[in-house]
């Protein structure tokens, strides 16, 4: 699985973000250009210690960004979409598109790829979530399709045992 971040605006949520796709084994995908610098202190302090671990790739454009990956299948997040996240079926290779905080994904991008167009499930009277929390809810259902491949699966208590039953 990969994610793929058009134009973050906001170095926090691309921390967490960073942070999760650590966590996941996830590569993140930054195309440019982003809205800070990749050293500020606030996406450090939101990725914390785990940022020199995240496989981060920059690309100047959206154009550099397809010319480096031809074929591959990439999910477009969008509030505009017609089907849920949940509707579609996601491969370990494929790539899932988050847009920028103020406008999401160009519309230019999202008409020439509508089939390939998802959306989280919300109430009208809001606009988006948090970008940080829409990764995370489409990244672990599309892990969660695929059988969490290559996670752990089971958790361990820090001082004392599960009890065996």
């Amino acid at each position: 699985m990969n994610i793929v971040l058009h134009q973050p605006e906001i170095p926090q949520n691309t921390g967490n973000i960073g942070r999760t796709c650590v966590a996941t084994r996830t590569p993140l995908h930054l195309i440019e250009p982003l809205g800070f610098r990749l050293g500020e202190k606030e996406l450090r302090r939101a990725g914390m210690d785990y940022w020199e671990k995240l496989d981060v790739t920059r690309y100047i454009d959206y154009a550099d960004f397809k010319a480096q990956h031809p074929g591959a299948r990439i999910w477009y997040a969008t509030t505009k979409a017609k089907k849920s996240y949940c509707d579609v079926s996601f491969a370990m290779d494929d790539y899932i598109m988050f847009g920028k905080e103020s406008a999401g994904i160009p519309e230019e991008i999202l008409v020439d790829n509508e089939e390939f167009c998802i959306r989280i499930p919300m109430g009208e009277d809001i606009r988006s979530l948090n970008l940080s929390n829409s990764v995370a809810i489409v990244l672990y259902e599309a892990l969660r399709q695929n059988d969490f491949a290559g996670l752990e699966k089971k958790g361990e208590l820090h001082r004392l045992k599960w009890n065996e039953k």
